[in-house]
């Protein structure tokens, strides 16, 4: 208990530096943060007068929420907010969507955005974005088949092995639903970033939302990353503490290296029951069918598994936290939270108009050991810097568009790394260490450990 409450009391106000900004967002603390909240201090803090703002311009998108061909909860979910980086980064093809915005104008914002980052036409983003969309008309599709097959057998190994472990008593069984239900998870997240599907509900099976994930990851994460607006930062925190600061306990710096792989496995079911009690005092709805797809598993395990009902609970409790292990495992050692990425507080770019993605190349580090095979990048959050920069593209199909990446790289004279998994590793453990934040230009760290650490540099 001790240390439960010297952990706790790490939780603190803080400003973003990548906010012009910030005044109200966020306490940090994983007992009250959450998607659904993370919305409404966005609300609050965004300047959209509770309509929809992108760039300097507000719209009343009200009427298009049923007709947007992406599914409507992009648009119901960001009502009240700043959407441009969302719009930016989810429409390959602008023009026409842009066009249709004219009709839902209402008029220009009063007060300047937040967000310090910049879309210009010839900066980083809009240039790479450009070549993409030429080149999609193109690309070879097939992978993309490859994509729904793959995540499908993961899908059907989930449960015939858990309905054999139940009749062999196998152990090894529960270990391979257990990785499948997690491949099942991390793959489902290629689909929730497209338009709506019914593979985007695979993601459910493990007590997660694909939602409320589609707030935490899609918008959040994904347009903010390892900055204080990430939630797969904040989330974590005062546990896991990637963000350097002199606040940091020595529990926090170090302790939990060692308490960390419990977190790792608590994920999937914690995440279920922090949304329980929400749905529950928020007087939300808690009949969707989509909230019944977790319990798809153990009603399978006990009409086929020919067991009683406390050994379907055991078993499937022993897959839900395995698998939660190798999910978190994966997921918080793919690429952001290392010692080699930008985090809020360290120094950004020294540039005027901060390009946003040109901020990605500083906050996502790719593993050299996965992003050259589909199945390995579906499945372990592989081609992570391009994932980031079209995340709308199935993953099957993002590493044609290497060649382009490298181009644009070059006219803006860009960098970027891919390490193995060792120094990921390894380096998101030095984050937690971290207690300062890094002043020196990310231009130069990035060239000095090219130099001294024997990354290789993409392009």
């Amino acid at each position: 208990m001790a240390l439960l409450v010297t952990i706790i009391m790490s939780s603190e106000k803080r400003f973003s530096t990548i906010a012009n900004n910030y005044p109200t967002f966020q306490d940090i603390n994983p007992l009250a943060l959450n998607p659904s909240r993370w919305m409404n201090s966005r609300r609050a803090d965004d300047k959209a007068e509770g309509l929809w703002r992108l760039h300097d311009t507000l719209y009343d998108l009200t009427d298009f929420v049923k007709l947007h061909p992406g599914g409507a909860d992009w648009i119901k979910f960001t009502r009240g907010t700043d959407i441009t980086e969302a719009f930016e980064v989810h429409h390959i093809y602008p023009a026409l969507p842009e066009r249709l915005l004219e009709k839902y104008k209402v008029r220009k914002a009063t007060e300047p955005r937040n967000y310090k980052f910049t879309f210009n036409d010839d900066g980083f983003f809009r240039t790479f974005r450009r070549k993409v969309a030429k080149k999609l008309k193109t690309v070879d599709r097939s992978p993309e088949k490859m994509s729904k097959i793959y995540i499908d057998g993961f899908l059907f190994v989930t449960f015939l092995a858990a309905i054999l472990a139940m009749q062999w008593d196998s152990m090894a069984l529960v270990i391979l639903s257990s990785l499948c239900l997690n491949y099942t998870t991390i793959s489902a997240h290629n689909f929730f970033h497209q338009k709506d599907n019914f593979r985007m509900y695979y993601f459910n099976l493990c007590f997660l939302s694909y939602r409320d994930w589609r707030i935490q990851h899609s918008i959040s994460h994904h347009l903010y990353t390892n900055s204080l607006y990430d939630l797969e930062v904040t989330t974590f925190e005062p546990f896991l503490c990637w963000i350097p600061k002199a606040s940091k306990n020595v529990v926090q710096r170090y302790v939990s290296w060692i308490y960390s792989p419990f977190i790792y496995s608590a994920i999937f079911i914690l995440h279920y029951i922090q949304n329980l009690i929400l749905c529950i005092v928020n007087r939300k709805n808690l009949l969707r069918l989509e909230h019944l797809i977790p319990f798809t598993l153990p009603l399978a395990m006990y009409i086929l598994g020919g067991q009683n009902f406390t050994m379907v609970l055991k078993t499937w409790m022993s897959i839900i936290f395995i698998g939660s292990f190798f999910f978190g495992f994966i997921g918080l050692n793919a690429g952001h939270h290392n010692n080699h990425n930008v985090h809020e507080g360290d120094t950004l770019r020294q540039v005027s108009n901060m390009d946003w993605g040109i901020y990605c190349l500083d906050t996502v580090i790719d593993n050299s050991a996965i992003s050259h095979s589909h199945l390995a990048s579906l499945t372990h959050f592989g081609n992570h810097l391009m994932h980031h920069l079209i995340p709308t593209i199935d993953h099957g199909i993002i590493s044609q568009f290497y060649t382009i990446l490298f181009e644009t790289m070059a006219e803006f004279e860009a960098e970027f790394e891919e390490y193995p998994w060792s120094v990921l590793i390894i380096g998101q453990f030095k984050q937690l260490a971290k207690n300062k934040p890094i002043t020196e230009d990310p231009i130069v760290r990035k060239k000095l450990r090219i130099k001294e650490h024997g990354g290789r540099k993409m392009g």
